[in-house]
């Protein structure tokens, strides 16, 4: 079986015309999340509950209103805030996101919760699963209608640094112009993507003896490089 069958990646192409991958998450994960945040729910109703006991009839109308706004409100609410996840969500560190990538919409967050009512039938989110089940971005109905994903957050790849470094002799001699390109590349490192620092690297991995490498070891040795060039043998 190829790697492509197994691979549930994505690619969304956003507004700018940049190419991005996105991991669209599983059953098991969103179950969890969803679990997460289905005991924080019962935990601020069970408090409620027990602070409004003895109100009479008002602890039940406030009870009603507190159990409505929680079902609804509550994922809206924090899939717009700056974290764009609910805290099951991001225990589990997931994320809703647009189709493209982009933070999701007032507009689409209340579409996917307000279609989690059709999802839930016919029993037990027997529709979500089974569109689920069906797709390889792991959409439920929701999702499709607001064209949303639920997706794995990335996790930031440790970048070297120039003090974790051993310096390695240029594998050739360099002119003046091209020891300052490699020094000043290495002085941006911090400020660069990790994809974008390993694609500028590439660019000189002559100078460092890694043709044929790929990737952080390409950006690793060039540094290595700058190392030695600044005088740290």
């Amino acid at each position: 079986m190829s790697n492509a069958v197994l691979d549930t990646a994505v690619c969304a192409e956003t507004p700018e015309g940049i190419m991005i991958e996105l991991r669209p998450a599983g059953i098991v994960a969103r179950f969890y999340a969803f679990v997460i945040d289905w005991l924080i729910r019962i935990g601020i109703i069970t408090a409620a509950e027990l602070a409004l006991a003895g109100a009479g009839t008002m602890q039940y109308a406030f009870l009603f209103i507190l159990v409505f706004l929680l079902e609804w409100l509550y994922p809206v609410a924090f899939e717009l805030s700056r974290w764009g996840t609910t805290p099951g969500k991001h225990a589990m560190g997931l994320k809703v996101v647009m189709d493209n990538g982009l933070p999701i919409t007032p507009a689409a967050s209340v579409t996917r919760n307000l279609l989690r009512f059709a999802d839930f039938l016919p029993f037990m989110y027997g529709f979500a699963l089974a569109s689920m089940l069906m797709r390889k971005d792991f959409k439920r109905l929701g999702d499709i209608a607001a064209a949303t994903l639920v997706v794995h957050r990335p996790v930031p790849t440790p970048r070297p640094t120039l003090h974790d470094i051993e310096p390695i002799a240029p594998a050739r001699p360099l002119a003046p112009q091209d020891q300052a390109a490699v020094i000043a590349l290495a002085a941006r490192a911090s400020r660069l993507t990790p994809e974008r620092l390993d694609e500028l690297a590439a660019l000189a991995a002559p100078v460092a003896g890694a043709e044929g490498l790929s990737g952080p070891e390409v950006t690793r040795r060039v540094l290595a490089v700058a190392q030695w060039l600044l005088g740290k043998r």
